[in-house]
């Protein structure tokens, strides 16, 4: 049985619930308080990790930490249709990769503005801030030519990897960080589309997809 070291509020450790939905399979939480009891860094919590970050997974004899490496664990284990994260393409690797450690920038930024504003953490804000504009910048192109390319999401490739589920939490959690979307729409139709994924699951903060373009206009007719 997989078992999640989980705490409900972190993007990381959503990621990976989220995920393990996608892929429908079972799972324990053991939760972990971050805030305010900071349990990820009591000795207990620190035998599963010692560098006491969530999340952390036991999965019989394996025990992993930091989100991006139990996303590439999860999908080389359990993914049976191969297209979360396809060993096979070279090229399509580098790009998964190249935005895994993208995530790791969102962390840094989005969630670290997160971190001040909910759990009064003693971080620059307005320079967290900045950053996250400068990536959100950078990727509103790259989803923009993508989009222009034929291609739904950050890799090209027809289907979501764990690239996108890597870097979604913290973007749909932006406004708690007070990182406002309204200038990225390439951006914010990738949200859209990584929350109508079969298995999609939410948390406190992201909720799930509206009514798509057609209903809309199905439903703007109907009220005439």
């Amino acid at each position: 049985m997989i078992t999640l070291y989980d705490y409900e509020l972190s993007g990381n450790c959503y990621k990976v619930r989220l995920f393990l939905s996608i892929l429908e399979l079972e799972f324990d939480i053991e939760p972990v308080e971050f805030y305010p009891a900071r349990e990820h860094k009591t000795d207990e919590f620190l035998r599963i990790n010692p560098l006491g970050q969530l999340p952390a997974l036991r999965d019989d004899e394996v025990t992993l930490r930091d989100a991006q490496a139990i996303l590439v664990y999860l999908a080389r284990k359990y993914d049976k249709s191969g297209h979360w994260y396809p060993a096979n393409n070279a090229e399509l690797m580098g790009e998964i990769q190249m935005w895994l450690s993208f995530a790791d920038g969102l962390t840094g930024s989005i969630s670290a503005a997160r971190l001040h504003d909910l759990f009064f953490f003693e971080f620059d804000a307005a320079a967290c801030r900045r950053r996250a504009h400068e990536l959100l910048r950078v990727m509103d192109e790259h989803l923009w030519l993508q989009e222009q390319r034929g291609y739904g999401y950050l890799c090209a490739a027809i289907r979501p990897t764990i690239a996108d589920l890597a870097c979604f939490p913290y973007i749909a959690l932006s406004d708690e960080g007070g990182v406002s979307l309204e200038d990225y729409p390439a951006v914010r139709r990738w949200t859209d589309r990584i929350k109508r994924v079969p298995g999609f699951t939410v948390m406190s903060g992201v909720f799930p997809a509206g009514p798509s373009l057609d209903q809309q206009s199905l439903a703007s007719a109907l009220a005439r």
